[in-house]
């Protein structure tokens, strides 16, 4: 009997290499990918270099290629290295430099998860047979039967269950990564396997040195991975050849009073305080953002907490919401997820926190929680109060 085939995506960290191990062990056929992302003529993007200015390893760069590689050869499984660096650039690190010149703060994660791991990578697994791909993610992939209309389970021809899969967050709570994979689909999650969903990081860590894996001790990489010395800054000025986007301007308060002068709209997010070089007597903080005028709000930090903002680009898991609703919502990664109202509005969605939030920032992704089982999300698109 053939055993089932399932590609691990290896980025030469722990937790994908314990994810790997942990299959092996449970009798799959594994197979290690590990993806590349190489320059190309004209880009200002400079492929998988390593970060030569600090000890933390570059994510995916040529030294966890590398790693990849050896853990492989440690766990007797085979490992290819495959070139994902156009579909990069044209879903994640175009969208990336985007958002910024519109003052707004993107989260390529997001769309790295939805278009090139969950999308170009399981497209590829799935041309060399497996059944699932896998990544070291933190979060947990449920079966859960679908009721009909009347209530009563619904049964397929047969009497199959027709099953669903639910999006829940992992068993570690410090590293439940579910936020950043809210835009997965029904076609998605049935595919896809997390190995780590009921392991804390600790745990991860004593398993990779059980394995003897060779990255057992390596440190986490935690900067996006397509910027050089995590430099985003650098990086779109880099790609604003002509100065087209990133110019300088006015820096005012609510009232319009200039103050200073800032650098350029995309160096700045709401809630920033840090660099705005003025001085006032108290605090300043970025209010508010202005594309059209190329200019920076400021004022106190009470003026940062606003309750209610427009969600466009929704996306739900098992069905988009029809009626006004009561979730708890997240508004960026470290942002615990607090209690809103969540409504249909016309193709976007409307959001209501009970309590005012502290710097609800255009282009980050909210997302949709019901407990610990993600609903959906969207990408906040404007700040209503």
């Amino acid at each position: 009997m053939r055993k089932k085939r399932v590609v691990v995506a290896m980025s030469g960290g722990v937790d994908s290499s314990v994810a790997a191990a942990l299959l092996k062990r449970q009798g799959f056929e594994v197979i290690g990918i590990t993806m590349c992302f190489s320059a190309r003529g004209g880009s200002a993007f400079g492929g998988n270099l390593p970060d030569s200015t600090t000890r933390r390893p570059a994510c995916y760069g040529l030294q966890g290629i590398e790693d990849a590689r050896r853990v492989a050869h440690k766990l007797g499984i085979k490992h290819y290295v495959l070139n994902f660096s156009r579909v990069l650039e044209e879903k994640v690190i175009k969208d990336f430099c985007r958002e910024y010149f519109k003052g707004r703060t993107p989260n390529p994660c997001v769309r790295c998860n939805q278009y090139i791991k969950f999308g170009a990578l399981l497209e590829k697994a799935l041309s060399l047979g497996a059944e699932f791909l896998a990544t070291g993610h933190y979060a947990r992939i449920e079966k859960s039967r679908r009721p009909s209309p009347s209530g009563r389970l619904c049964f397929a021809p047969h009497s199959s269950v027709v099953r669903r899969y639910l999006l829940k967050k992992a068993k570690d709570l410090k590293k439940d990564q579910s936020y950043f994979l809210y835009r997965l689909g029904q076609e998605q999650l049935k595919y896809t396997l997390f190995p780590l969903a009921n392991y804390t990081k600790d745990k991860v860590r004593r398993l990779a040195r059980k394995f003897q894996l060779p990255v057992a001790d390596k440190l986490a990489s935690q900067e996006i991975c397509f910027l050089p010395n995590s430099d985003y800054r650098s990086f779109i000025k880099a790609q604003d050849k002509n100065a087209r986007y990133i110019r300088p301007g006015p820096v005012v308060d609510k009232q319009g009073v200039v103050l200073g002068q800032h650098q350029g709209i995309s160096f700045y997010t709401i809630g920033q305080r840090e660099g705005l070089g003025i001085a006032k007597g108290y605090p300043l903080y970025v209010v508010e953002i202005d594309p059209k005028g190329n200019r920076i709000i400021v004022g106190k930090k009470k003026d940062v907490y606003k309750s209610e903002f427009l969600v466009n680009a929704p996306h739900f898991i098992l069905r988009p919401a029809k009626k006004k609703v009561a979730l708890r919502v997240r508004i960026r990664y470290n942002h615990k997820e607090t209690a809103a109202e969540v409504m249909p509005f016309a193709d976007k969605i409307r959001i209501r926190f009970r309590k005012p939030q502290f710097a609800i920032t255009p282009g980050q992704s909210a997302v949709f929680y019901d407990g610990d089982k993600v609903v959906g999300g969207g990408i906040i698109d404007r700040v209503l109060s």
